[in-house]
C-alpha cells in the first residue's frame, strides 16, 4: 500500500542522495559522482573538475549537476569559454635574498639583519585536489649571534663541579669568539621542590640541608643568577658567589627550572638568535604526576613565575610534562644540550630521542670538559636543519622534498631535514601544500607558518582557499530566469531559495505531494517511474548519471540512452553510426541493425578486378565464397587445390625441422604462415565446415617421411600443424643378425649330433639284435670242452691221515 509523503520530505531524500548511481556506478568519474548542485560545489570535488555555463547544455531529464563533470568530456559538449576551471596560484609577498657575508667588507649585521631562510612571506591560493609548490632555501649564516644559558644543578653531588664552572664565564667566551663574534652568556640553577618528600622542611635542615660540616645554602626550586650578558668576568664573579644547596630524593626538580627558562624570556633576556640552553646535572628528573607525592595535583601551567628571579610557584604547580617542555622550547627556538654523567647517558638519550633539536653530552665527574662539550653539541645541533610547519588547517596536507648537500636528496620524514650543514652552505627544500576541501567554517584565508627548529625565522604562508567559482560573483539573486524569481540564476543554473525545488525552483515543498509527482513520470500509465532510470523531481523526469560520461539516459521518461543498441565488433553501432535512443542511425554507406554492412564493395574485388574473384558474392563488404574449394577475402585461395602440398613441402620441411632444400633462406621465404607442432598424427586438426583444410604426406632426401595439414582460417591466416618427428626407415640391427647367425649353427650343430647319435644308437640296436639272434640260432656240444682248463687245482698231502 502506497502511502502519502510531502514534498519537502522528498526533497531532503533527493539531497541526500536520491540522484547518486548504483553500486555498480560508485566508482569511477569522481566528479559525475559528488552529485554537485553548483558551480562552488563542483570545483570543490577535485582539480580534474568543471563546470559548464552554457545555458542550453542540459538535455532533457538531464539534472543539473550534470554540468559538473571531467574537463575533458566538458570540452566535448560545452563551449570552452563557458567552462568555469579556477586554478591555484602563488604570489611572493616577501623575499629578502639571504645574507651572504662570505664576501670581503662584508659589514658587521644587527641579528635582526640577517636573513638565513627564503622566501619569508607567500601566499597560496588553493583550489581542492591540487597541489601548489614552492621552493624554500636556507643558508647557514656566518658570525651568527649566539645566547647561551647555562642550567647548573646544584644539589649536593654537584659540588665539585661547581668548582670548575666559576671559571666558565671567560674561557668559553674565548672558545666562543671562534664561531661568533656576538656571543651572550647567562646562568642559572635548580634543586629541587621545596616540599616534603623532596625536601626536609625541619626548620634546621631549611637553614641548611646538608649534613655534618658542610656548609649549604637553603633549599629553592629555580633561581636565574644572571641574565644574559656579554661580559665573562660577571659571569664568573656571581657563579663564583653560589653555594651548594641538597634535598632528599635523587631526581632533581629540573623539568620546572627548563620551563622557566623556555617561557621567561624577558627575564632571562633571550633575542631572537641562536638560543642555546645547557642542562648540566648527575641525576635524573621528576616529570608530570610525581608532584602528587607532595600533594601538589595541578599540572603546570606553561608560564612565567619568576619574581626576585626565583621561582615561586614550585610548591603550586606539578612538574610539567615531556610533551609541555618539548612544545615550549620549539615555540621559543631554544636548543637544548644535556651535559650528563655518564651514569644517566641512556636516560637522556632516551629524552634527547623525543625533543627535536637537542644533544646529549658526558659530563666528566667534576664538569672540567664542559667546554669541549659544549662546543661539539653545539656544531652538531647547527649542522642540521630540522623543518616543522604549525598546525595545519582541517584538510590541509603539506610534504617535503630536501635537497641538500652533496646531491642528497630526502623524501617523506627525511625530506624536512638535512644534516652535515657547514656554515655558509645552502640548501633547498620544495614544499607542496594541498587543499582536499574548503573550511567547514567558510573561512577563505588561514594563515601558517613554517621554520627551522631552534632558529628564530620562519616563513609566512597564507593560503586562500578557492570555494567559489568566479560566476558566483555575477549571479542574480531573484532572477525572472528562476520561476519569477525563487532562486539565484549564477553559474548558467538556478540556487533555489528555501523552501524551492526544481531547475528552475518552479516547484514548492509545500504545493504538491508525491502522487501528483509520480503521476506526471510514469509513461502511458505505466507502473514504472522514468523507466527506472532516474528520480521524479517536482512532477520532472531526472535522469541519473552513468559511471560513463558519454553514456546517457534521456527523453521525456528517462526511456532513452545512447548505450543499449546493437554491438558489431563490441562496437556501439559497430563503429560506423550513432546510437540515438537505443536504435542504430548509420552513418552514409553503412546499413544494418549495428551498422555493421558496408555498402562499399571494393573490399570484394580480386587482384583479377572481379568481385570475389568470380566464385563468390559481396554482402556488406565481405566475400562469401559459393565454391567451397575457394576462401580468404576476396576467394583466391584454394588450400585443397592439387599440387598444394608439394608447393608448400620445402618451407615446410624447413621450418619445422630446420632441414631441407630452404634451409639456408628458410627465415626469409617461409615466414608467411604460422607453424604449429603436434606429437602424433593422430593430434592433426580435421577438416571442418568453416574453412577448408588439406593433409599432406611428403618425403625428404633422407627417405623420410613427414605429415602436416595446411589451411586458411577466416581471418585469411594460413595455419601450418605438423607432427613434431619424421618418420624414417629402419636400418638393419647387426646383433640380433649375428646373434641370430651363431644361435642358427650351434643349433644346426645340435641338430645333427643329435641325429647321428640317433642314427648310432639305431645302428647298435640293430646289431644286438642280429647278435642275440645268431645266438639262439647256434647249435654247440653241452661236453665238457676239451681245451677247458679249470682254474682250480686239488693237491692231497700225503702225510694227512684223515684225522
Amino acid at each position: 500500500m502506497r502511502f502519502k509523503m510531502d514534498l519537502k520530505l522528498l526533497f531532503i531524500s533527493t539531497l541526500i542522495g536520491c540522484l547518486c548511481y548504483s553500486s555498480a556506478q560508485q566508482e569511477g568519474n569522481e566528479c559525475i559522482k559528488a552529485n554537485a548542485k553548483s558551480c562552488g560545489e563542483c570545483i570543490q570535488v577535485g582539480e580534474k573538475c568543471g563546470w559548464c555555463t552554457q545555458p542550453d547544455f542540459l538535455k532533457q531529464g538531464e539534472p543539473t549537476s550534470a554540468r559538473c563533470d571531467e574537463l575533458e568530456s566538458l570540452k566535448k559538449r560545452c563551449q570552452a569559454t563557458l567552462i568555469e576551471n579556477p586554478r591555484g596560484g602563488q604570489r611572493v609577498l616577501q623575499n629578502k635574498t639571504v645574507t651572504d657575508r662570505s664576501k670581503p667588507g662584508s659589514k658587521k649585521l644587527k641579528p635582526e639583519e640577517i636573513t638565513q631562510i627564503q622566501p619569508q612571506k607567500i601566499s597560496l591560493d588553493l583550489r581542492s585536489g591540487e597541489a601548489q609548490s614552492f621552493k624554500l632555501k636556507f643558508k647557514r649564516a656566518e658570525d651568527y649571534p649566539i645566547d647561551l644559558y647555562y642550567l647548573m644543578d646544584l644539589s649536593f653531588s654537584m659540588k665539585d663541579d661547581l668548582e670548575n664552572v666559576k671559571n666558565l664565564g671567560t674561557s668559553l667566551m674565548n672558545e666562543m669568539s671562534k664561531i661568533t663574534s656576538d656571543f651572550r652568556i647567562g646562568f642559572g640553577s635548580f634543586v629541587e621542590k621545596t616540599v616534603m618528600p623532596y625536601i626536609s622542611t625541619t626548620p634546621a635542615k631549611l637553614l641548611n640541608p646538608c649534613t655534618g660540616e658542610n656548609n649549604c645554602t637553603s633549599p629553592f626550586s629555580y633561581k636565574n643568577v644572571l641574565k644574559l650578558t656579554s661580559d665573562g668576568k660577571q659571569f664568573n664573579t656571581l657563579v663564583g658567589q653560589q653555594q651548594i644547596s641538597g634535598n632528599l630524593d635523587s631526581p632533581e626538580g629540573g623539568f620546572d627550572a627548563i620551563m622557566q627558562v623556555a617561557v621567561c624570556g624577558e627575564h632571562i633576556g633571550w633575542r631572537n638568535v641562536t638560543r642555546l640552553l645547557v642542562f648540566s646535572t648527575d641525576a635524573g628528573f621528576h616529570f608530570a604526576g610525581d608532584g602528587k607525592l607532595g600533594g601538589i595535583v595541578l599540572p603546570n601551567d606553561g608560564r612565567c613565575h619568576l619574581e626576585n628571579n626565583m621561582y615561586t610557584m614550585s610548591h603550586y604547580y606539578d612538574y610539567p610534562s615531556i610533551a609541555h617542555l618539548v612544545q615550549k622550547l620549539s615555540d621559543n627556538n631554544i636548543q637544548t644540550i644535556f651535559a650528563v654523567t655518564e651514569e644517566f647517558q641512556p636516560v637522556y638519550r632516551e629524552l634527547k630521542n623525543l625533543i627535536p633539536k637537542s644533544a646529549v653530552g658526558t659530563l666528566s665527574a667534576n664538569s672540567s670538559n664542559v667546554i669541549n662539550l659544549i662546543i661539539d653539541a653545539y656544531n652538531s645541533l647547527s649542522s642540521e636543519v630540522i623543518l616543522e610547519n604549525s598546525k595545519l588547517p582541517d584538510g590541509v596536507s603539506i610534504k617535503y622534498v630536501s635537497h641538500c648537500k652533496n646531491g642528497n636528496v630526502g623524501e617523506g620524514e627525511n625530506g624536512r631535514k638535512c644534516s652535515n650543514i657547514s656554515i655558509g652552505d645552502e640548501v633547498t627544500f620544495n614544499i607542496s601544500i594541498t587543499a582536499h576541501k574548503c573550511p567547514k567554517n567558510g573561512q577563505k584565508n588561514e594563515t601558517i607558518k613554517i621554520k627551522p627548529l631552534g632558529f628564530t625565522e620562519e616563513v609566512e604562508i597564507v593560503l586562500n582557499f578557492i570555494c567559489e567559482c568566479q560566476c558566483h560573483d555575477a549571479g542574480v539573486p531573484n532572477s525572472p530566469l528562476c520561476n519569477n524569481g525563487n532562486g539565484t540564476f549564477e553559474c548558467g543554473a538556478c540556487r533555489c531559495n528555501e523552501g524551492r525545488i526544481g531547475r528552475q525552483c518552479e516547484c514548492s515543498t509545500e504545493e504538491v505531494n508525491s502522487d501528483d509527482l509520480d503521476a506526471n513520470c510514469r509513461k502511458d500509465n505505466g507502473t514504472d517511474i522514468c523507466s527506472t532510470n532516474g528520480d521524479c523531481i517536482c512532477g520532472e523526469c531526472v535522469c541519473k548519471k552513468r559511471e560513463n560520461p558519454a553514456e546517457i539516459y534521456s527523453g521525456k521518461y528517462c526511456e532513452c540512452d545512447n548505450f543499449n543498441c546493437d554491438r558489431s565488433n563490441n562496437q556501439i553501432c559497430g563503429g560506423h553510426g550513432d546510437c540515438v535512443c537505443r536504435v542504430c542511425v548509420c552513418h552514409p554507406n553503412y546499413t544494418g541493425s549495428a551498422c555493421d554492412c558496408s555498402l562499399d564493395n571494393t573490399t570484394c574485388l580480386a587482384s583479377n578486378k572481379q568481385i570475389c574473384n568470380g566464385r563468390g558474392i559481396c554482402e556488406c563488404g565481405t566475400c562469401k565464397c559459393t565454391d567451397p574449394k575457394f576462401q580468404g577475402p576476396t576467394c583466391e585461395i584454394c588450400p585443397t587445390c592439387p599440387g598444394v602440398c608439394t608447393e608448400h613441402k620445402d618451407c615446410v620441411h624447413c621450418m619445422a625441422f630446420k632441414t631441407g632444400e630452404e634451409k639456408e633462406k628458410c627465415e626469409k621465404d617461409c615466414n608467411y604462415f604460422t607453424l604449429i607442432k603436434v606429437q602424433d598424427r593422430d593430434k592433426l586438426p580435421q577438416p571442418v565446415q568453416s574453412f577448408p583444410l588439406m593433409h599432406c604426406k611428403e618425403r625428404d632426401a633422407n627417405d623420410c617421411w613427414f605429415y602436416y595439414t595446411y589451411a586458411v582460417n577466416n581471418n585469411s591466416e594460413k595455419i601450418v600443424h605438423v607432427v613434431e618427428k619424421l618418420e624414417c626407415p629402419a636400418g638393419p640391427d647387426i646383433i640380433p643378425i649375428v646373434a641370430g647367425v651363431v644361435a642358427g649353427i650351434v643349433l644346426i650343430g645340435l641338430a645333427l649330433l643329435l641325429i647321428w647319435k640317433l642314427l648310432m644308437i639305431i645302428h647298435d640296436r640293430r646289431e644286438f639284435a642280429k647278435f642275440e639272434k645268431e645266438k639262439m640260432n647256434a647249435k654247440w656240444d653241452t661236453g665238457e670242452n676239451p681245451i677247458y682248463k679249470s682254474a682250480v687245482t686239488t693237491v692231497v698231502n700225503p702225510k694227512y691221515e684223515g684225522k
